[in-house]
């Protein structure tokens, strides 16, 4: 078996790694929403500093759910010998 046919799973930290700058894209684009509707940037900076901090706790818990689901996985097969 090649080490890139090796089955894969998420660590804890790469979801948080992943949930933080998935956040940060999404915050940004939030506080430029708000401002746009507000007029606002002080308003807008508010919006987007509460969401982001609740916004990477949901994202890393439904990270975390998900990797226990088997919804659409499949088991890696076994190396074939040739002896």
């Amino acid at each position: 078996m090649k080490k890139d046919d090796a089955p894969m799973i998420e660590k804890p930290h790469r979801s948080l790694i992943k949930a933080i700058s998935w956040r940060i894209t999404g915050t940004i684009d939030t506080i430029i929403v708000s401002w746009f509707i507000t007029g606002t940037f002080t308003i807008a900076i508010t919006i987007g500093g509460i969401e982001i901090f609740t916004k990477i706790l949901l994202y890393y818990c439904h990270e975390r759910i998900w990797n226990k689901i088997k919804y659409g996985r499949r088991l890696a097969k076994a190396p074939e010998c040739n002896i």
